[in-house]
C-alpha cells in the first residue's frame, strides 16, 4: 500500500469512527445494570429512593430534599460545578411504587429543572430504580432511557451506572461513598493506550523503522494538541483538567466545568492547534540552522516529517465542521448565518489551496470536501446550556478570528515547507 493510499485509508477510518461515536442516529435506548447486594431491603431503599432518608448517600450529591406541593418533587444539589463555579442543582419528578408485601419496590425519576443545562436536554430521559428481595439479599436494577446521537455518550452513561453500583456497595459496606477512580483514567493506563495507539497506527505507515517513527510522531502530535486544549482550560480557571486517549482516534481534553463565555469556547477549541502552531517556526528554524542534522542531534528528515504530520493533523482539526475545532471557533466568532458561511468558505478555500499547492489531485480534494461537508451536516446539534453564554467583545472576536486564520496559515506553511523538501 502506498503512503498516499495509507493516509486516505486512515482518514476514512477515522472519519467513520468519529461519525459513529458522535453523530450516528442511535435513537431511543435503555441501559440496564443489575447487582445483587447483601443488605437489608429497607436500608437499600432509603438510599435508592429519591425520597429516602439516605438519598444523599452518593459522594457526588451534596443534599437531597423533598419539595412541598401536590406533585412529588425532589431537589438535589451536586458537587459538579456550573459555569459560575456553583454546585449544579436539579429538580426531579418522582413516581414511587411499593408492592403490598414490600418485596418489589420501584422509583422513577424525570428531570424537571437543571441549573446548568436547558431542560430540553432531559426531555427523553427517564431513570428507574427497581429493588427486589431475593433470599437474604436484594437485587437492584438501574435503568436509564434516553435518545442518543452517537455511541460515545451512551457508553459513558453505561459505565457511570456501573460506577454508581460499585459506590453503593461501598457505602453499604463501609457507611461512606468515595470517588471510584476508574482504571481507564489512571495516567499509566493512558500512557499504555497511547503506546497501543502507536502500535495500531504503525501498519498504516509501513511495518519498518520509518513507519514506526511516523506512528510515534503522530502520537506525539496528538498529545501536544490535547495539551493545548488543557492549557486553555487551566487559563480559564478549570480546577480539574484531564486527557483521555482513544487508540486510533486520538485524544480528548476534558475541562472541569461548563463553558462560561463564547470567548472561552473559541479559545479552548483554538488552542489545540494554536499551541502546536508555535512549534512550526521553531522546527523550521532548527532545520534551517543545521541542514540535514540540526545541532548534530536530530536528523533533518525527522523534523520535516514531524512538520508534515503536525501541519496535516492540526489543519484537519481546523476544518469548518461542527464537531471539529475549526467549526467551534467559527460559530463563536461569526454569529450570523451569512458571516459564518463566508468565514467557513475562506477557511475551506485556504485549505484547498494548500492541498493544490502540494500536488494533491483535484478529484481527491473535491471528494474530501464532499465528505467533510456531509459529516458536518450529520453532526449538527449539541448540549444547550440553560443560560446564554457571555457574548464576545469586538476585541475578543477579532483576536479569535485572527488566531484561527493564523493557525491555518502556520500549519499550512508547515505542510508546504516539509513537502517541498521531502518530495521536491
Amino acid at each position: 500500500m502506498t503512503a498516499y493510499a495509507s493516509a486516505v485509508t486512515l482518514l476514512v477510518i477515522n472519519m467513520g469512527l468519529l461519525w459513529l461515536l458522535m453523530a450516528a442516529p442511535v435513537g431511543r435506548r435503555t441501559l440496564r445494570v443489575s447487582r445483587r447486594l447483601q443488605a437489608d431491603c429497607d436500608t437499600v431503599w432509603k438510599a435508592v429512593s429519591a425520597t429516602g432518608r439516605s438519598a444523599d448517600w452518593h459522594h457526588a450529591v451534596l443534599s437531597s430534599r423533598v419539595l412541598p406541593g401536590a406533585v412529588l418533587r425532589v431537589e438535589q444539589t451536586f458537587t459538579h460545578l456550573d459555569r459560575h463555579g456553583q454546585p449544579i442543582v436539579r429538580q426531579f419528578a418522582v413516581t414511587e411504587q411499593i408492592m403490598a408485601d414490600g418485596m418489589d419496590r420501584r422509583c422513577e425519576l424525570r428531570v424537571l429543572e437543571d441549573s446548568a443545562l436547558d431542560v430540553a436536554f432531559w426531555k427523553d430521559f427517564r431513570e428507574q430504580r427497581r429493588l427486589a428481595v431475593q433470599g437474604d439479599g436484594v437485587v437492584l436494577t438501574l435503568e436509564q432511557t434516553d435518545r442518543y446521537r452517537g455511541l460515545a455518550f451512551l457508553v459513558f452513561r453505561f459505565f457511570s451506572m456501573r460506577r454508581e453500583m460499585l459506590a453503593l456497595q461501598q457505602w453499604l459496606e463501609t457507611g461512606q461513598s468515595l470517588p471510584i477512580r476508574g482504571g481507564f483514567e489512571h495516567p499509566l493506563v493512558q500512557v499504555g493506550l497511547a503506546l497501543l495507539s502507536t502500535l495500531i497506527l504503525w501498519p498504516f505507515f509501513g511495518l519498518n523503522s520509518h513507519g514506526l517513527m511516523m506512528s510515534v510522531l503522530l502520537t506525539l502530535v496528538i498529545v501536544l494538541h490535547e495539551f493545548g486544549h488543557m492549557a486553555a482550560y487551566r487559563a480559564f480557571g478549570h480546577k480539574s483538567v484531564r486527557m483521555i486517549f482513544v487508540p486510533l482516534l486520538g485524544g480528548i481534553a476534558i475541562g472541569g466545568r461548563p463553558y462560561n463565555s463564547l470567548f472561552e469556547v473559541a479559545t479552548c477549541a483554538l488552542m489545540g492547534a494554536g499551541l502546536s502552531a508555535f512549534l512550526v517556526p521553531v522546527a523550521v528554524a532548527l532545520h534551517n540552522a543545521g541542514g540535514e542534522a540540526p545541532l548534530g542531534l536530530i536528523p533533518g528528515p525527522s523534523i520535516l516529517i514531524f512538520l508534515l504530520i503536525l501541519g496535516a493533523f492540526n489543519l484537519l482539526n481546523l476544518l469548518p465542521m461542527n464537531r471539529f475545532d475549526g467549526g467551534q471557533v467559527l460559530r463563536q466568532v461569526f454569529r450570523s448565518r451569512h458571516s459564518l458561511m463566508i468565514g467557513s468558505f475562506l477557511v475551506t478555500l485556504v485549505i484547498l489551496a494548500i492541498g493544490w499547492r502540494i500536488g494533491l489531485p483535484t478529484p481527491a480534494l473535491l471528494a474530501g470536501l464532499a465528505i467533510f461537508a456531509l459529516l458536518s451536516l450529520m453532526a449538527r446539534g449539541g448540549i444547550k446550556p440553560r443560560h446564554r453564554l457571555d457574548e464576545m467583545t469586538t476585541v475578543q472576536r477579532l483576536v479569535s478570528g485572527f488566531g484561527l486564520y493564523a493557525a491555518v496559515a502556520l500549519h499550512g506553511y508547515a505542510i508546504i515547507y516539509a513537502t517541498d523538501r521531502l518530495f521536491g
